[in-house]
């Protein structure tokens, strides 16, 4: 993680799958370089369930833990960090985060050499507090990375929401088309039985109407299904 080391040392290769076969798109390696006495890979992590995005938290030994997104697979982009620093700077020896794994809320990073870290995540530019609402809503009794559990997002407004809010971020509808949307599903949520099934019915039947002419069309159809889902729930 030397800002000397070519970019594909010690970081994520990322594919995507194109008629079933793995094609090469990018490297994703730390933004901050790392000094010589760091020990530096990319080593164990998870997926953190922002619905809409590829999340991943991943621990990087010395390089501390690094929160990115992947869901443009040529372009993936860090949107969070920590990093304590050098274990001894004054030579080489082991330390950093081992693993870090997202479980039901919570970041929780095994260091080599100095205990168990417990994170958060927090609204910033990259990442909205619906998002983080929604993917908190994914819970899990026990969790083993190695098994790659399916990741199942119950009916929720924060679901919703989190979509509205990366169609926004996205320009995938107007402006004054991500205020009304907002307000339908504020209005359902404080609306009872059939009059928040009629809104909600609504809304599904309008957003279906605009996905052949938006430009995120896949966020579209996962926001029609969220609200579909809060149709049964």
């Amino acid at each position: 993680c030397r800002a000397s080391d070519p970019p594909e040392w010690g970081a994520n290769a990322i594919y995507s799958i194109e008629n079933g076969r793995m094609v090469f798109r990018s490297y994703y390696k730390l933004p901050a370089p790392q000094s010589d006495v760091e020990n530096c890979v990319a080593h164990n992590g998870s997926l953190i369930p922002v619905p809409g995005r590829d999340i991943k938290v991943q621990a990087w030994y010395q390089g501390g833990i690094s929160v990115f997104d992947f869901t443009d697979p040529a372009n993936p982009f860090e949107i969070a960090f920590h990093d304590r620093g050098p274990v001894n700077e004054e030579r080489m020896e082991s330390a950093g985060p081992w693993s870090v794994y997202w479980y039901n809320g919570l970041i929780v990073s095994s260091e080599i050499a100095r205990g168990l870290d417990v994170f958060e995540m927090v609204p910033s530019h990259h990442l909205t507090a619906n998002e983080i609402e929604a993917a908190n809503t994914v819970r899990m009794e026990e969790f083993n990375p190695q098994g790659q559990p399916r990741k199942v997002w119950p009916p929720s407004f924060p679901r919703a929401r989190a979509l509205v809010d990366q169609l926004e971020r996205s320009g995938g509808l107007p402006a004054s088309r991500i205020g009304e949307v907002r307000a339908e599903l504020d209005r359902a949520e404080a609306e009872p039985g059939a009059t928040r099934h009629g809104i909600l019915e609504a809304l599904a039947g309008a957003l279906a109407g605009e996905a052949g002419t938006s430009t995120d069309q896949r966020r579209i159809i996962l926001l029609i299904e969220a609200v579909e889902d809060l149709l049964g729930s």
